[in-house]
């Protein structure tokens, strides 16, 4: 995403999470765990324009994306979104499903990696949003439904017929999108959808000490490496290590390249400096 800035200012007042940045890492967590964390139309918007804020700003090197109380986010608000779209026309239907689909693409361009900690259920939106972060981190507790066909819709909502078969396989993603069946956190771990498993209670700890190890690390290497991972899926070989090169070649001139000779010459710990 661009760092360059129109006439809007930032803001630090989202009603529907809550927002914390220490030592590079960003802390997101959807706040309605009355509701286990049901989106709204207004918490895909806000989450939507909060990542586009912290990509422009560059001072975040790590995202962790949670959900508070019970569960990590049971998905669409039945009443506030299903009820709601049974009046609206196609056009504004369209404009809904694009804007839920642009937070998946914002959680994919932002350049930083971003972690889902995971407990209890992430069901529907819910489990997409995991699955469009970079790493899953959850505890036992934790189950993902891919729920659209409960209700009537494709299963393939907001880019996860696309995600899904290149996280665990066409296999895996068409049983799960089909019957929406809950995976629970052994299968999820088993089946390649879970990047770790904790003990639980552990998962916001373990995704925090990620995000950390993380953000300590040279950030442009990983911002351009996250790039790769999603540009490159498509992409016939000649091209992809075409980019590779091109990328190889624009990161050798930077300095975390030269910090990293400098350290091992010096026999010392590199200190990054993220360019």
């Amino acid at each position: 995403m661009s760092p360059f800035t129109g006439s809007a200012a930032r803001t630090s007042d989202w009603r529907h999470l809550r927002c914390e940045i220490t030592d590079g890492v960003a802390t997101v967590t959807l706040a309605r765990p009355e509701k286990l964390n049901a989106l709204t139309f207004g918490a895909y918007a806000d989450l939507r324009d909060l990542l586009a804020e912290l990509s422009r700003e560059r001072s975040v090197r790590a995202l962790v994306l949670a959900g508070a109380g019970r569960g990590f986010c049971s998905g669409g608000d039945v009443d506030e979104i299903i009820g709601a779209t049974l009046a609206m026309d196609t056009a504004q239907l369209l404009d809904f499903n694009r804007m839920t689909g642009q937070v998946v693409r914002a959680i994919r361009e932002c350049p930083f990696p971003v972690i889902a900690a995971v407990h209890g259920v992430a069901a529907g939106a819910g489990a997409v949003l995991a699955l469009a972060a970079d790493f899953r981190v959850a505890d036992p507790t934790a189950r993902f439904s891919f729920l659209f066909t409960r209700v009537g819709l494709s299963g393939g909502d907001m880019g996860a017929a696309y995600l899904l078969p290149r996280v665990v396989g066409l296999g895996h993603a068409t049983r799960l999108l089909m019957l929406g069946e809950p995976v629970h956190a052994a299968e999820a771990e088993r089946t390649g959808l879970l990047s770790q498993l904790t003990d639980e209670g552990s998962a916001d700890a373990a995704a925090q000490a990620l995000a950390s190890r993380l953000a300590e690390g040279p950030a442009l290497a990983h911002a351009q490496t996250k790039a790769l991972l999603t540009a490159e899926l498509d992409m016939p070989l000649s091209a992809a290590v075409e980019l590779d090169a091109a990328t190889q070649a624009l990161l050798m001139t930077g300095e975390d390249y030269r910090e990293f000779h400098a350290s091992f010459t010096e026999k010392r710990a590199p200190k990054w400096q993220g360019h």
